[in-house]
Protein backbone atom coordinates (compact mmCIF):
# COMPACT_ATOMS: atom_id res chain seq x y z
CA UNK A 1 0.00 0.00 0.00
CA UNK A 2 2.82 2.35 0.91
CA UNK A 3 4.32 2.18 -2.31
CA UNK A 4 1.36 4.79 -3.37
CA UNK A 5 4.00 7.32 -1.65
CA UNK A 6 7.35 8.56 -3.38
CA UNK A 7 10.29 9.58 -1.84
CA UNK A 8 10.39 12.96 -4.00
CA UNK A 9 8.68 14.66 -6.53
CA UNK A 10 9.55 13.74 -10.13
CA UNK A 11 9.65 16.51 -12.37
CA UNK A 12 6.82 15.02 -14.05
CA UNK A 13 4.45 14.80 -11.74
CA UNK A 14 1.07 17.00 -11.34
CA UNK A 15 0.91 19.40 -8.92
CA UNK A 16 -2.34 20.00 -6.80
CA UNK A 17 -2.72 22.97 -5.27
CA UNK A 18 -4.63 23.17 -2.28
CA UNK A 19 -7.28 25.96 -1.31
CA UNK A 20 -9.83 26.01 1.51
CA UNK A 21 -13.63 27.09 1.49
CA UNK A 22 -12.17 31.13 2.45
CA UNK A 23 -9.25 31.01 0.45
CA UNK A 24 -10.66 29.28 -2.69
CA UNK A 25 -12.09 32.76 -4.19
CA UNK A 26 -8.33 34.63 -4.24
CA UNK A 27 -6.87 31.63 -5.46
CA UNK A 28 -9.51 31.43 -8.69
CA UNK A 29 -8.94 35.49 -8.97
CA UNK A 30 -5.03 34.47 -10.03
CA UNK A 31 -6.01 32.28 -12.89
CA UNK A 32 -5.75 32.36 -16.06
CA UNK A 33 -9.40 32.84 -17.98
CA UNK A 34 -10.07 29.28 -19.32
CA UNK A 35 -8.98 28.03 -16.10
CA UNK A 36 -11.14 29.77 -14.37
CA UNK A 37 -14.13 28.74 -16.63
CA UNK A 38 -13.10 25.33 -16.33
CA UNK A 39 -13.86 25.13 -13.21
CA UNK A 40 -17.00 27.31 -12.78
CA UNK A 41 -18.09 24.76 -15.22
CA UNK A 42 -17.45 22.00 -13.08
CA UNK A 43 -18.89 23.89 -10.48
CA UNK A 44 -15.80 23.66 -7.98
CA UNK A 45 -15.63 25.79 -4.96
CA UNK A 46 -13.09 24.29 -2.55
CA UNK A 47 -15.03 22.52 -0.20
CA UNK A 48 -13.09 19.95 1.48
CA UNK A 49 -12.28 16.63 0.44
CA UNK A 50 -13.77 17.70 -3.98
CA UNK A 51 -11.02 18.35 -6.30
CA UNK A 52 -10.74 19.21 -9.93
CA UNK A 53 -8.55 18.21 -12.53
CA UNK A 54 -7.39 20.49 -14.74
CA UNK A 55 -6.19 19.64 -18.66
CA UNK A 56 -3.78 21.10 -21.02
CA UNK A 57 -4.17 22.17 -24.54
CA UNK A 58 -4.11 18.60 -25.10
CA UNK A 59 -6.97 17.60 -22.74
CA UNK A 60 -4.38 15.25 -20.44
CA UNK A 61 -4.34 16.69 -17.09
CA UNK A 62 -2.09 19.20 -16.17
CA UNK A 63 -2.83 19.89 -12.67
CA UNK A 64 -5.37 19.37 -9.62
CA UNK A 65 -7.15 21.78 -7.57
CA UNK A 66 -8.17 20.36 -4.28
CA UNK A 67 -10.16 21.55 -1.37
CA UNK A 68 -8.96 20.72 2.44
CA UNK A 69 -9.63 21.78 5.62
CA UNK A 70 -8.39 24.34 7.76
CA UNK A 71 -6.47 23.56 9.74
CA UNK A 72 -5.88 20.35 7.26
CA UNK A 73 -7.56 17.00 7.92
CA UNK A 74 -6.37 13.28 7.45
CA UNK A 75 -9.05 12.39 5.44
CA UNK A 76 -9.23 15.31 3.00
CA UNK A 77 -7.44 13.69 0.55
CA UNK A 78 -8.18 10.16 1.36
CA UNK A 79 -10.52 9.37 -1.88
CA UNK A 80 -7.42 10.86 -4.06
CA UNK A 81 -5.48 7.58 -5.13
CA UNK A 82 -8.26 5.93 -6.15
CA UNK A 83 -10.69 8.87 -7.63
CA UNK A 84 -7.45 10.77 -9.27
CA UNK A 85 -6.59 9.94 -13.16
CA UNK A 86 -3.83 7.81 -13.02
CA UNK A 87 -0.21 9.67 -12.81
CA UNK A 88 1.89 10.42 -10.24
CA UNK A 89 1.22 13.66 -8.18
CA UNK A 90 2.90 16.16 -5.54
CA UNK A 91 1.23 18.67 -3.12
CA UNK A 92 1.83 21.99 -4.65
CA UNK A 93 1.36 23.87 -1.30
CA UNK A 94 3.39 26.35 1.04
CA UNK A 95 1.75 24.83 4.40
CA UNK A 96 4.03 23.30 7.13
CA UNK A 97 5.43 20.45 6.50
CA UNK A 98 4.08 18.31 9.05
CA UNK A 99 0.63 18.75 7.63
CA UNK A 100 1.80 17.58 4.44
CA UNK A 101 3.02 14.29 6.00
CA UNK A 102 -0.47 14.36 7.72
CA UNK A 103 -2.41 14.79 3.79
CA UNK A 104 -0.11 11.92 2.89
CA UNK A 105 -1.38 9.16 5.09
CA UNK A 106 -4.97 10.13 4.79
CA UNK A 107 -3.46 9.62 0.81
CA UNK A 108 -2.32 6.03 1.83
CA UNK A 109 -4.77 5.15 4.46
CA UNK A 110 -7.80 5.44 1.15
CA UNK A 111 -5.51 3.55 -1.04
CA UNK A 112 -6.16 0.38 1.10
CA UNK A 113 -7.98 -2.50 -0.27
CA UNK A 114 -8.22 -6.05 1.47
CA UNK A 115 -7.59 -7.67 -1.73
CA UNK A 116 -6.63 -11.76 -0.53
CA UNK A 117 -9.72 -13.29 -2.21
CA UNK A 118 -10.80 -10.84 -4.29
CA UNK A 119 -8.72 -8.49 -6.36
CA UNK A 120 -10.40 -5.03 -6.46
CA UNK A 121 -9.56 -1.84 -8.42
CA UNK A 122 -5.84 -0.56 -7.56
CA UNK A 123 -5.48 2.87 -6.59
CA UNK A 124 -4.08 4.85 -9.88
CA UNK A 125 -2.60 8.33 -7.88
CA UNK A 126 0.57 8.10 -6.28
CA UNK A 127 1.75 11.01 -4.31
CA UNK A 128 5.58 12.37 -4.08
CA UNK A 129 5.92 13.42 -1.43
CA UNK A 130 7.27 17.27 -0.43
CA UNK A 131 11.03 18.07 0.71
CA UNK A 132 11.34 17.91 3.93
CA UNK A 133 8.66 14.98 4.65
CA UNK A 134 9.77 11.79 7.09
CA UNK A 135 8.68 8.98 4.53
CA UNK A 136 9.72 6.73 7.07
CA UNK A 137 6.83 8.47 9.74
CA UNK A 138 4.21 8.16 7.29
CA UNK A 139 5.13 4.69 6.38
CA UNK A 140 4.99 3.70 9.74
CA UNK A 141 1.42 4.82 10.39
CA UNK A 142 0.43 3.27 7.19
CA UNK A 143 1.58 0.25 7.16
CA UNK A 144 1.07 -0.62 10.73
CA UNK A 145 -2.56 0.62 10.65
CA UNK A 146 -2.76 -1.74 7.11
CA UNK A 147 -1.55 -4.37 8.87
CA UNK A 148 -4.20 -4.26 11.83
CA UNK A 149 -6.89 -3.75 8.98
CA UNK A 150 -5.76 -7.04 6.47
CA UNK A 151 -5.81 -9.19 10.44
CA UNK A 152 -9.60 -7.63 10.78
CA UNK A 153 -10.18 -8.14 7.79
CA UNK A 154 -9.43 -12.10 7.42
CA UNK A 155 -12.15 -14.32 8.12
CA UNK A 156 -11.97 -16.85 10.82
CA UNK A 157 -11.09 -19.94 8.53
CA UNK A 158 -7.60 -18.59 7.94
CA UNK A 159 -7.06 -16.08 10.69
CA UNK A 160 -7.57 -18.44 14.14
CA UNK A 161 -5.35 -18.41 17.38
CA UNK A 162 -2.64 -20.09 15.95
CA UNK A 163 -2.03 -17.91 12.62
CA UNK A 164 -3.04 -14.81 15.55
CA UNK A 165 0.13 -15.58 16.95
CA UNK A 166 1.96 -16.34 13.59
CA UNK A 167 1.51 -12.60 12.34
CA UNK A 168 2.17 -11.62 15.74
CA UNK A 169 5.54 -13.57 15.71
CA UNK A 170 6.84 -12.43 11.80
CA UNK A 171 6.54 -8.70 13.59
CA UNK A 172 8.33 -9.71 16.08
CA UNK A 173 10.91 -11.27 14.43
CA UNK A 174 11.33 -8.02 12.27
CA UNK A 175 11.73 -6.10 14.98
CA UNK A 176 14.22 -8.67 17.14
CA UNK A 177 11.28 -8.58 19.46
CA UNK A 178 11.41 -12.25 21.51
CA UNK A 179 8.36 -14.02 21.19
CA UNK A 180 6.82 -17.27 22.75
CA UNK A 181 3.63 -19.03 23.02
CA UNK A 182 1.83 -20.65 25.79
CA UNK A 183 -0.80 -23.05 24.59
CA UNK A 184 -3.48 -25.46 25.13
CA UNK A 185 -3.52 -27.77 28.13
CA UNK A 186 0.04 -25.61 29.19
CA UNK A 187 -2.46 -22.57 29.82
CA UNK A 188 -3.78 -24.84 32.56
CA UNK A 189 0.09 -25.42 33.80
CA UNK A 190 1.06 -22.21 33.71
CA UNK A 191 -2.11 -20.71 35.67
CA UNK A 192 -4.70 -18.55 32.98
CA UNK A 193 -7.86 -21.03 33.47
CA UNK A 194 -9.80 -18.29 32.16
CA UNK A 195 -8.12 -17.95 29.12
CA UNK A 196 -7.90 -22.03 29.00
CA UNK A 197 -11.66 -22.41 29.96
CA UNK A 198 -13.11 -19.98 26.80
CA UNK A 199 -10.97 -21.61 24.04
CA UNK A 200 -11.34 -24.94 25.26
CA UNK A 201 -14.26 -26.17 22.91
CA UNK A 202 -12.84 -25.16 19.83
CA UNK A 203 -10.22 -27.67 18.08
CA UNK A 204 -8.23 -24.62 17.61
CA UNK A 205 -5.94 -24.53 20.79
CA UNK A 206 -6.25 -21.79 22.67
CA UNK A 207 -2.96 -19.70 23.48
CA UNK A 208 -1.17 -16.76 25.03
CA UNK A 209 1.39 -14.70 22.37
CA UNK A 210 3.87 -12.38 24.65
CA UNK A 211 6.12 -10.36 23.20
CA UNK A 212 8.56 -8.14 24.25
CA UNK A 213 10.80 -5.88 23.06
CA UNK A 214 13.54 -3.38 24.26
CA UNK A 215 16.49 -2.79 27.06
CA UNK A 216 14.49 -4.00 30.14
CA UNK A 217 15.87 -0.45 32.08
CA UNK A 218 13.68 1.50 30.01
CA UNK A 219 10.27 2.27 31.30
CA UNK A 220 7.97 -0.31 31.02
CA UNK A 221 4.97 -0.39 28.52
CA UNK A 222 2.71 -3.56 28.45
CA UNK A 223 0.18 -3.36 25.70
CA UNK A 224 -2.84 -5.94 26.10
CA UNK A 225 -5.11 -6.98 23.12
CA UNK A 226 -8.01 -9.35 23.03
CA UNK A 227 -7.46 -12.03 20.36
CA UNK A 228 -10.72 -14.11 20.23
CA UNK A 229 -10.62 -15.07 16.32
CA UNK A 230 -13.82 -16.00 16.19
CA UNK A 231 -17.06 -15.60 19.09
CA UNK A 232 -19.84 -17.54 18.48
CA UNK A 233 -20.89 -16.73 21.90
CA UNK A 234 -19.96 -20.21 23.17
CA UNK A 235 -23.36 -21.96 25.15
CA UNK A 236 -25.00 -18.69 25.09
CA UNK A 237 -25.43 -18.59 21.63
CA UNK A 238 -25.07 -15.57 19.31
CA UNK A 239 -28.17 -15.18 16.85
CA UNK A 240 -27.07 -15.11 12.80
CA UNK A 241 -26.96 -11.75 12.25
CA UNK A 242 -24.76 -10.80 15.34
CA UNK A 243 -22.37 -13.39 14.27
CA UNK A 244 -21.54 -12.71 10.90
CA UNK A 245 -18.72 -9.65 11.51
CA UNK A 246 -17.19 -11.95 14.81
CA UNK A 247 -13.86 -12.65 12.64
CA UNK A 248 -13.22 -9.03 13.69
CA UNK A 249 -13.23 -10.00 17.64
CA UNK A 250 -9.46 -10.22 17.94
CA UNK A 251 -9.33 -6.72 16.54
CA UNK A 252 -7.55 -5.72 20.12
CA UNK A 253 -4.88 -7.91 19.64
CA UNK A 254 -4.82 -6.74 16.18
CA UNK A 255 -4.73 -2.82 17.17
CA UNK A 256 -2.04 -3.24 19.69
CA UNK A 257 0.14 -5.44 17.47
CA UNK A 258 -0.38 -1.95 15.44
CA UNK A 259 1.32 0.02 18.28
CA UNK A 260 3.76 -2.20 19.12
CA UNK A 261 5.06 -2.71 15.46
CA UNK A 262 5.14 1.44 15.55
CA UNK A 263 6.90 1.75 18.48
CA UNK A 264 9.62 -1.05 17.90
CA UNK A 265 9.64 1.33 14.02
CA UNK A 266 10.08 4.10 15.68
CA UNK A 267 13.21 2.22 18.15
CA UNK A 268 11.22 3.99 21.37
CA UNK A 269 13.31 3.90 24.69
CA UNK A 270 10.71 1.75 26.22
CA UNK A 271 10.83 -1.74 27.23
CA UNK A 272 7.80 -2.86 25.46
CA UNK A 273 5.40 -6.10 26.24
CA UNK A 274 2.56 -7.08 24.01
CA UNK A 275 0.33 -9.64 25.76
CA UNK A 276 -2.54 -11.64 23.31
CA UNK A 277 -4.36 -14.13 24.56
CA UNK A 278 -5.79 -15.98 21.28
CA UNK A 279 -8.80 -18.13 21.41
CA UNK A 280 -12.11 -19.23 19.54
CA UNK A 281 -14.98 -19.58 21.19
CA UNK A 282 -16.45 -22.54 20.14
CA UNK A 283 -19.92 -24.72 21.29
CA UNK A 284 -18.82 -28.26 21.98
CA UNK A 285 -19.51 -31.19 24.50
CA UNK A 286 -16.22 -29.37 26.49
CA UNK A 287 -17.68 -25.61 26.36
CA UNK A 288 -17.68 -23.75 29.41
CA UNK A 289 -20.94 -23.14 30.54
CA UNK A 290 -23.09 -20.47 31.83
CA UNK A 291 -22.93 -20.66 35.98
CA UNK A 292 -19.58 -22.29 36.11
CA UNK A 293 -16.99 -20.95 38.20
CA UNK A 294 -13.41 -19.99 37.42
CA UNK A 295 -10.32 -19.15 39.77
CA UNK A 296 -8.70 -16.89 37.78
CA UNK A 297 -5.12 -16.03 37.14
CA UNK A 298 -5.02 -13.68 40.35
CA UNK A 299 -6.52 -16.31 42.63
CA UNK A 300 -10.26 -14.58 42.35
CA UNK A 301 -13.02 -16.51 41.91
CA UNK A 302 -15.42 -15.47 39.11
CA UNK A 303 -18.82 -16.91 38.65
CA UNK A 304 -19.98 -17.25 34.56
CA UNK A 305 -23.07 -14.89 34.11
CA UNK A 306 -23.24 -15.11 30.49
CA UNK A 307 -20.85 -17.01 27.75
CA UNK A 308 -20.63 -14.62 25.15
CA UNK A 309 -18.88 -12.08 27.85
CA UNK A 310 -15.69 -14.05 26.67
CA UNK A 311 -13.82 -11.06 25.67
CA UNK A 312 -13.35 -9.92 29.58
CA UNK A 313 -12.70 -13.33 30.64
CA UNK A 314 -9.22 -13.99 28.71
CA UNK A 315 -8.32 -10.06 28.96
CA UNK A 316 -8.62 -11.01 32.55
CA UNK A 317 -5.83 -13.73 32.92
CA UNK A 318 -3.73 -11.55 30.75
CA UNK A 319 -3.74 -8.17 32.64
CA UNK A 320 -3.03 -10.17 35.87
CA UNK A 321 0.18 -11.44 33.93
CA UNK A 322 0.92 -7.69 33.30
CA UNK A 323 0.06 -5.83 36.20
CA UNK A 324 2.83 -8.41 37.70
CA UNK A 325 5.42 -6.38 36.48
CA UNK A 326 4.23 -3.60 37.49
CA UNK A 327 4.46 -1.78 33.85
CA UNK A 328 4.49 2.70 33.90
CA UNK A 329 1.69 2.31 31.47
CA UNK A 330 -0.48 -0.64 30.95
CA UNK A 331 -3.81 -0.21 28.20
CA UNK A 332 -5.88 -3.14 26.86
CA UNK A 333 -7.76 -2.88 23.49
CA UNK A 334 -10.92 -5.36 22.63
CA UNK A 335 -13.47 -5.29 21.04
CA UNK A 336 -15.73 -5.48 23.58
CA UNK A 337 -19.20 -4.56 24.73
CA UNK A 338 -22.02 -4.06 22.36
CA UNK A 339 -23.22 -1.53 25.14
CA UNK A 340 -19.94 1.18 24.30
CA UNK A 341 -21.63 0.93 20.66
CA UNK A 342 -24.89 2.25 21.60
CA UNK A 343 -22.96 4.73 24.07
CA UNK A 344 -20.42 6.39 21.52
CA UNK A 345 -21.55 4.59 18.19
CA UNK A 346 -19.21 2.84 15.51
CA UNK A 347 -16.81 6.00 14.92
CA UNK A 348 -15.46 6.27 18.60
CA UNK A 349 -13.64 4.68 20.90
CA UNK A 350 -14.70 4.68 24.16
CA UNK A 351 -12.11 4.25 27.05
CA UNK A 352 -11.67 3.97 31.25
CA UNK A 353 -9.01 4.78 33.18
CA UNK A 354 -7.65 5.28 36.63
CA UNK A 355 -5.21 7.65 36.02
CA UNK A 356 -6.35 11.17 35.28
CA UNK A 357 -3.86 12.06 33.82
CA UNK A 358 -3.83 9.62 30.91
CA UNK A 359 -7.75 9.70 30.38
CA UNK A 360 -6.51 13.57 29.92
CA UNK A 361 -3.52 12.09 27.24
CA UNK A 362 -5.67 9.72 25.54
CA UNK A 363 -8.57 12.56 24.70
CA UNK A 364 -6.17 14.89 23.61
CA UNK A 365 -3.93 12.46 21.31
CA UNK A 366 -7.11 11.66 20.18
CA UNK A 367 -7.87 15.01 18.76
CA UNK A 368 -5.00 15.97 17.54
CA UNK A 369 -4.69 12.32 15.79
CA UNK A 370 -8.44 12.42 14.57
CA UNK A 371 -8.63 9.43 15.95
CA UNK A 372 -11.71 10.14 18.44
CA UNK A 373 -11.93 8.34 22.04
CA UNK A 374 -14.84 9.64 24.63
CA UNK A 375 -14.10 8.64 28.37
CA UNK A 376 -16.62 6.67 30.00
CA UNK A 377 -16.72 6.51 33.82
CA UNK A 378 -15.60 3.73 36.57
CA UNK A 379 -18.98 4.43 38.42
CA UNK A 380 -17.82 2.63 41.60
CA UNK A 381 -21.19 1.92 42.81
CA UNK A 382 -21.81 -0.12 39.98
CA UNK A 383 -19.72 -2.54 41.48
CA UNK A 384 -22.29 -4.21 42.86
CA UNK A 385 -24.01 -5.08 39.50
CA UNK A 386 -21.14 -7.49 39.58
CA UNK A 387 -21.80 -9.52 42.90
CA UNK A 388 -22.59 -13.27 42.75
CA UNK A 389 -23.79 -15.58 45.43
CA UNK A 390 -21.21 -18.19 45.28
CA UNK A 391 -18.07 -16.56 43.47
CA UNK A 392 -16.43 -12.96 44.42
CA UNK A 393 -17.82 -11.70 41.38
CA UNK A 394 -20.05 -12.34 38.08
CA UNK A 395 -18.49 -11.93 34.78
CA UNK A 396 -21.47 -10.39 33.50
CA UNK A 397 -23.71 -8.37 34.94
CA UNK A 398 -27.64 -9.96 34.54
CA UNK A 399 -28.75 -5.87 34.04
CA UNK A 400 -29.30 -4.51 30.91
CA UNK A 401 -27.94 -1.42 31.41
CA UNK A 402 -24.30 0.23 31.83
CA UNK A 403 -23.02 -2.89 30.33
CA UNK A 404 -19.88 -1.08 28.67
CA UNK A 405 -19.02 0.19 32.36
CA UNK A 406 -19.77 -3.30 34.20
CA UNK A 407 -17.02 -4.78 31.78
CA UNK A 408 -14.62 -2.25 32.69
CA UNK A 409 -15.37 -2.47 36.68
CA UNK A 410 -14.72 -6.40 36.46
CA UNK A 411 -11.55 -5.79 34.20
CA UNK A 412 -9.96 -3.39 37.32
CA UNK A 413 -10.30 -6.20 39.58
CA UNK A 414 -7.26 -8.09 37.50
CA UNK A 415 -4.65 -4.83 37.53
CA UNK A 416 -3.63 -5.28 41.24
CA UNK A 417 -1.71 -1.80 42.05
CA UNK A 418 -0.65 -0.55 38.36
CA UNK A 419 -1.67 3.20 39.04
CA UNK A 420 -1.86 3.87 35.38
CA UNK A 421 -4.23 1.73 32.96
CA UNK A 422 -6.60 2.56 30.63
CA UNK A 423 -8.63 0.09 28.84
CA UNK A 424 -10.37 0.35 24.99
CA UNK A 425 -13.96 -0.46 23.88
CA UNK A 426 -14.65 -0.06 20.13
CA UNK A 427 -16.00 -0.85 17.23
CA UNK A 428 -13.05 -1.73 15.02
CA UNK A 429 -14.93 -2.04 11.56
CA UNK A 430 -16.37 1.19 9.16
CA UNK A 431 -19.55 0.52 7.79
CA UNK A 432 -19.11 1.87 5.30
CA UNK A 433 -16.78 3.42 3.04
CA UNK A 434 -16.08 6.83 3.35
CA UNK A 435 -12.40 9.32 2.64
CA UNK A 436 -9.24 7.08 3.71
CA UNK A 437 -11.49 4.65 5.28
CA UNK A 438 -12.70 2.06 3.40
CA UNK A 439 -15.69 -0.41 4.30
CA UNK A 440 -14.62 -2.86 6.71
CA UNK A 441 -12.13 -3.67 9.21
CA UNK A 442 -10.06 -0.10 11.03
CA UNK A 443 -7.56 -0.20 12.92
CA UNK A 444 -8.82 2.41 15.99
CA UNK A 445 -7.18 4.19 18.65
CA UNK A 446 -3.67 3.64 17.31
CA UNK A 447 -2.70 7.01 16.35
CA UNK A 448 -3.98 8.20 19.87
CA UNK A 449 -1.49 5.83 21.82
CA UNK A 450 0.85 5.29 19.70
CA UNK A 451 1.59 9.16 19.97
CA UNK A 452 0.72 9.28 23.76
CA UNK A 453 3.44 6.86 24.17
CA UNK A 454 6.09 8.41 21.74
CA UNK A 455 5.63 11.86 23.71
CA UNK A 456 5.56 10.10 27.29
CA UNK A 457 8.52 8.11 26.74
CA UNK A 458 10.79 9.25 23.54
CA UNK A 459 12.97 11.74 26.08
CA UNK A 460 12.44 10.08 29.11
CA UNK A 461 16.45 8.92 28.93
Amino acid sequence: MTDILLPRAAKTSIPVALVTDKSFSAWLKQQPARIAEWIKAHEFKGKAGSFCVLPDASGKPSSVVAGISSPPSLWDLGDFAHKLPKGTYRLDWDGPVAFHEWLALGWALGAYRYARYKKGEAPQAKLALTAGCDQAKVKRYAESIALARDLINTPAEDMGPEQLAEAITAVGKTYGAKVTQIVGDDLLRKNYPALFAVGRASGRAPRLVDLTWGNPKHPRVTLVGKGVCFDTGGLDIKPSGAMYLMKKDMAGAACALAVARMVMDSKLPVRLRLLAPAVENSVSGNAYRPGDVLTMRNSKTVEVGNTDAEGRLVLADALAEAASEQPELLIDFATLTGSARTAVGTDIAAFFSNDEALADDLLAHGKQMEDVLWRLPLHEPYKKMLDSPIADLNSASPSPYAGAITAALFLQNFIGDVPCWAHLDFMAWNLSSRPGRPEGAEAMAVRAVYRLIQERFATTI
